[in-house]
């Protein structure tokens, strides 16, 4: 194992460099990141990008210790998995010994249009701040916690903000009893929720207009959408890895061979049928143990962690590790 290159410059991609040279790793390494910034906390993009004030403050992180070439700002846009030879948007072509595949997702959209918002990026959080200063009306579909603390984000920036989700808020991530307790303070914050299912959003005139299931209408200056998220694949199309359109991995990351992936784009069969598990702490873990699987093989430790996020909104702060908790009472 010589050059290895890290597809994806997010928190798993930066944490498999890392773990590569604490495990002894002292080859080259060449990041490639379709963004052209360092990689920062995307988790807080919802929670504090929209704070009132003029800055887009998400924090910062450690910077990293594996010494890469990193190439920012380059797409990775094909493999030749035979060749061992990752390709980028600019004509290059990266050989490698070993490849970790850590290109994350992007956010599901039902439009083009430049009134609908999402946030999966800096440059997304920068624009949707940037379109709240004037108090627009907003309807944010999704109620999982991107969308509501979006929505709480917005009602604190004085927006009047109607948020779609069918059933309780939160209820998925949180459970009934959780998930309750938060939707009934966003409604004494002046959050309006509809309990339906979302079949079409369009542009209407300056505004948008997003459409039910049951027929029903709700018009709007902008829409954000924050109802999930697709692995970024599409660059493996043709590259034979992919099963049923999905990047599947074992229990130690491993795809194929001298290939790991980590993070968003990954789903983990541990024995029980792949997922996925696109949370901050789910990447960071993945990426220890893939890396270590590149350089290690069925020495490394197979993945085993305890699922935990946290959520910021309606100045609550909430942590979940992990199983859900399906009781409606307090233990």
């Amino acid at each position: 194992m010589n050059h290895v290159v890290i597809a994806g410059n997010g928190i798993a991609g930066l944490t498999a460099g890392d773990t590569l040279r604490r495990l002894g790793h002292e080859g080259p390494i060449t990041v490639v990141g379709e963004e052209p910034y360092a990689t920062y906390s995307r988790p807080a993009l919802s929670k504090v990008a929209l704070a009132p004030g003029d800055e887009l403050d998400v924090g910062t992180l450690p910077g990293p210790t594996h010494g890469a070439t990193e190439l920012l700002g380059r797409s990775v846009t094909g493999l030749d998995v035979g060749g061992k030879v990752v390709n980028l948007d600019d004509g290059t072509r990266l050989s490698y010994d070993g490849l970790i595949i850590a290109t994350g997702s992007h956010a599901r959209r039902f439009t083009s249009s430049e009134r609908e918002y999402t946030i999966r990026s800096l440059d997304d959080a920068s624009r949707l701040k940037a379109s709240l200063v004037d108090r627009p009306k907003v309807t944010v579909i999704g109620g999982g916690p991107l969308g509501m603390e979006v929505a709480s984000g917005a009602i604190g920036l004085g927006c009047d903000v109607t948020l779609v989700h069918p059933g309780t808020p939160m209820e998925m991530h949180l459970g009934p009893l959780l998930g309750g307790i938060l939707t009934d303070v966003a409604l004494e914050r002046g959050l309006k929720t509809v309990d339906a299912m979302v079949s079409s959003v369009h542009e209407d005139g300056e505004g948008m207009v997003v459409t039910l299931t049951d027929g029903a209408e709700l018009s709007s200056d902008i829409v954000v959408t924050a109802a999930g998220d697709l692995a970024n694949t599409a660059w493996l199309a043709d590259s034979g890895l992919l099963v049923d359109g999905r990047l599947v991995a074992d229990e130690r990351l491993r795809v194929a061979d001298s290939i790991v992936a980590a993070g968003d784009v990954v789903w983990v069969d541990r024995g029980e049928g792949p997922r996925r598990t696109p949370i901050w702490t789910a990447a960071i873990e993945q990426a220890k143990v893939a890396a270590a699987a590149l350089l290690q093989g069925d020495e490394a430790v197979p993945l085993d962690f305890q699922s935990y996020f946290w959520t910021d909104q309606w100045d609550l702060n909430l942590r979940m590790s992990g199983p859900t908790p399906q009781g409606v009472e307090p233990l």
